[in-house]
C-alpha cells in the first residue's frame, strides 16, 4: 500500500511510507546526512517504486523505503574509522535496524543485499525484485537510466518535493570522496575508485594485472 509523503501529499501517485519503523528511519537518516543526501535517496524510492510498478513484480514497499535511506549512511561521519566497503556498513546499519523493529530475518538480510549490491554493476538485476529495484532506482537518480518508467509529470513532482541542488552531481562526488577516503583500499574494483582517482591527490589505483603479475608464491 501506498502511504503518507512528509506534506501528506502524494508524489506521483506515491506515498512515502508513514509507520513508526519509516519514521524512525527517516529521523535516523536526517540525523546522519545532508538534505542532498536525504534527498536523494527519497528520489532513489520513488523511481524504484516506479520502475516496480512499470514491471509489474511485488515488493515490500517499507523494506524498499529502508533501503533506500540506508543506501548511503556508510559515507557519513560515524564510519569514518571504518575499513569495510561504505557500501557493506550501511546494509549492516540497516539490517540491525530492521531487527530491532522485528523485521524477519529473511527480509533483513534482503535489504542487506540490496545496499551492499546496489554500486555493483551487473549484478542486483538477477537478485530480487527489491534488490534490483533499489540499485535501479539509485542508477535512476544518478544517470538517467530506467526513464521510460517515469512520466514527465511523475518526475516533476518528485523533483518539486525532493529537489537536486544546485551542483548535486559534484556534491555527491564529494560527499562520496569524503567517506572513502580513509579506506582507499575497499575501492579496488568498484566505481568508489573513480571517485578517489579523481578527488584523492593521494590516491594511487590499484590494478588486478599488476596484482596478478606481480604476486610471487612461496613455491615460485
Amino acid at each position: 500500500m501506498h502511504v503518507r509523503d512528509d506534506n501528506n501529499n502524494d508524489i506521483a501517485s506515491i506515498r512515502l511510507p508513514d509507520s513508526p519503523m519509516a519514521q524512525a528511519a527517516v529521523e535516523l537518516i536526517r540525523d546522519a546526512h545532508s538534505t542532498l543526501m536525504l534527498n536523494h535517496s527519497k528520489r532513489v524510492f520513488l523511481f524504484a517504486t516506479l520502475i516496480g510498478e512499470q514491471r509489474q513484480v511485488p515488493f515490500d514497499e517499507e523494506l524498499l523505503y529502508v533501503g533506500a535511506l540506508f543506501h548511503r549512511v556508510g559515507l557519513t561521519a560515524r564510519y569514518r574509522r571504518s575499513q569495510n566497503r561504505f557500501e557493506i556498513d550501511g546494509a549492516t546499519a540497516a539490517r540491525e535496524f530492521l531487527k530491532g523493529f522485528g523485521c524477519s530475518n529473511d527480509d533483513a538480510q534482503e535489504v542487506w543485499d540490496a545496499i551492499a549490491l546496489h554500486s555493483t554493476p551487473g549484478i542486483p538485476e538477477h537478485k530480487s525484485h527489491l534488490v534490483a529495484l533499489i540499485a535501479a532506482g539509485v542508477d535512476t537518480d544518478l544517470y538517467g537510466r530506467h526513464r521510460s518508467a517515469i512520466s514527465s509529470a511523475e518526475l516533476k513532482q518528485i523533483l518539486q518535493h525532493f529537489p537536486r541542488e544546485p551542483g548535486f552531481n559534484a556534491r555527491l562526488l564529494n560527499a562520496m570522496a569524503a567517506g572513502l577516503k580513509h579506506r582507499p583500499h575497499t575501492a579496488f574494483g568498484t566505481v568508489n575508485a573513480d571517485v578517489l582517482e579523481r578527488l584523492d591527490k593521494q590516491y594511487k589505483r590499484a590494478n588486478f594485472c599488476t596484482l596478478l603479475l606481480e604476486t610471487r608464491w612461496p613455491f615460485e
